[in-house]
């Protein structure tokens, strides 16, 4: 943890935000935020956050893709004795900068103190909008091959997919990238019935939030984008009054 001795030589703290609704932010978030020197972020995620900001702070916002730009400029300004808050969507350490963080940190070997600040991700908030799909064992697969060979990606979707876990997908589909799903989709009807409940959730907690409930055989049919979450249920998966469903097995064991 970062102690007030540290803070006097400036800090590093990376703020997971949430799925965008302000009341889903943790209270930690938010005191960081208020107690900041300097904050950096991708600019839609400052935008999300503009009223908790302490207005004596200084605002450093960049565009997609330049991750790594901001992490180093975070860290820099840290070292020069600033208290910085790099802000994350959803969990800092799920699919976002605290492992990026952290690499840079050890590339230049830096003494600045560096903490984590979770958020609710898009998992917990897709899932508790859907109704509780991820009560089992589940696997979060992101889609994305800007970093990660999609040769590698499809492995990992073969290796879940006859497991019987719920599957979360991440970063589905982007203008540019549209094929992916459609794998996805082949790979699990290997292994699952087209009529296994299917949730897609777009803009979790946002304004334009759309949910959708769908099957494996139908999904693509449905809209899905960058900002979708979708998870695919196991063989046990069911639909209940329009909530998604995973059963832990108190029924089998209990016999409710």
């Amino acid at each position: 943890m970062t102690t007030s001795q540290d803070r006097t030589r400036g800090s590093l703290t990376v703020t997971g935000l949430g799925p965008g609704a302000l009341d889903l932010m943790a209270p930690r978030a938010r005191q960081a935020l208020a107690e900041a020197d300097i904050v950096v972020g991708y600019r839609t995620y400052l935008d999300l956050v503009r009223d908790c900001l302490n207005p004596a702070s200084e605002v450093i916002s960049s565009s997609m893709m330049q991750e790594i730009d901001r992490c180093r400029k975070a860290l820099e300004l840290a070292a020069s004795g600033r208290t910085v808050v790099l802000v994350c969507g959803g969990d800092p350490g799920i699919y976002a900068m605290a492992g990026l963080v952290f690499e840079l940190a050890r590339s230049v070997d830096t003494t600045v103190p560096i903490d984590i600040i979770p958020g609710i991700a898009a998992l917990n908030a897709c899932a508790a909008i859907l109704g509780a799909p991820l009560m089992h064992d589940f696997a979060a697969i992101s889609l994305s091959d800007l970093m990660t060979p999609w040769e590698l990606i499809e492995r990992r979707i073969e290796a879940v997919a006859p497991a019987d876990f719920v599957v979360v997908i991440y970063n589905p589909k982007s203008k540019k990238r549209t094929s992916q799903i459609v794998r996805t989709r082949e790979i699990m009807l290997q292994h699952r019935s087209p009529e296994t409940p299917v949730g897609i959730v777009s803009g979790a907690t946002r304004e334009h939030e759309t949910v959708r409930l769908t099957t494996l055989g139908s999904m693509l049919d449905e809209a899905i984008g960058m900002q979708t979450t979708v998870i695919i249920g196991n063989s046990q998966t069911f639909v209940w009054r329009d909530r998604m469903i995973t059963p832990r097995g108190y029924s089998k064991k209990y016999g409710l």
